[in-house]
């Protein structure tokens, strides 16, 4: 990707104040027309763009820009930037080499049972194949079914986890919560267990007899003396 000039005419603009620069260099270093530049110097053009010191930028060095002011036949030059930006990705299935294109079927195998909440759109992004052929694998239908193994496609080098990652995180948003059924939980819901009773040992305890009860100690207070004198012979 051939490098570009950021916001040309507050370039232009910046460079017709401060640099002794021919219209001809500064129109061709900023894609404009020289009477386009003329305009700026006039003060007829450009009245409200704030310039751009293309210094400060690291799209144009000092040495250059004297080198064309020494030079009016010289162009200027944009300087080579520090940082290299990755090119956005070209949208549409994945390009799979042809070494490993005998592998997907096995990755789309592992996919449509790991991961069933992936759409066909999300695994032919992840392997580069085609819908009819995801279809296929779902319905047993492949030529080569009998043969097919399931494989992890991150194994395979079909994609990376972190791209698997996202589909999967992208699948699960729209799908509903778990039910209780689907989770295996044996715990009643809150409405069934306020109409259960309390335990039946408080109930018990209610229908204790106390006069029995202080009977009883009596009854055994009334024998320990005796059981004393009998010691005593």
């Amino acid at each position: 990707m051939a490098q570009q000039l950021l916001m040309p005419k507050a370039t232009a603009v910046w460079l017709v104040d401060n640099t002794a620069l021919s219209f001809d260099q500064i129109a061709t270093f900023c894609k404009l027309h020289p009477l386009e530049v003329k305009a700026i110097a006039d003060g007829e053009s450009a009245q409200g763009i704030k310039g751009l010191d293309p210094i400060s930028t690291g799209q144009l060095s000092r040495e250059e820009i004297a080198r064309a002011e020494a030079n009016p036949n010289h162009k200027l030059k944009l300087s080579e930037p520090k940082v290299r930006v990755p090119e956005s990705k070209r949208k549409g299935p994945r390009y799979t080499p042809v070494s490993k294109r005998q592998d997907r079927p096995n990755a789309i195998l592992w996919l449509v049972r790991n991961h069933p909440e992936l759409k066909d759109a999300q695994i032919s992004r992840l392997v580069g194949t085609t819908k009819s052929t995801i279809e296929q694998i779902r319905e047993r239908t492949h030529w080569n079914s009998a043969n097919l193994a399931p494989m992890d496609p991150v194994t395979l080098g079909l994609c990376s986890q972190i791209d698997l990652d996202l589909e999967v995180e992208r699948a699960s948003k729209g799908r509903p919560l778990p039910t209780a059924a689907e989770l295996g939980a044996t715990l009643e819901s809150a409405q069934e267990t306020e109409k259960l009773p309390y335990s039946t040992d408080r109930e018990e305890e209610k229908e204790i007899d106390a006069d029995a009860v202080f009977a009883k100690l009596k009854s055994l207070k009334s024998s320990t003396p005796d059981e004393d004198e009998d010691d005593n012979f």
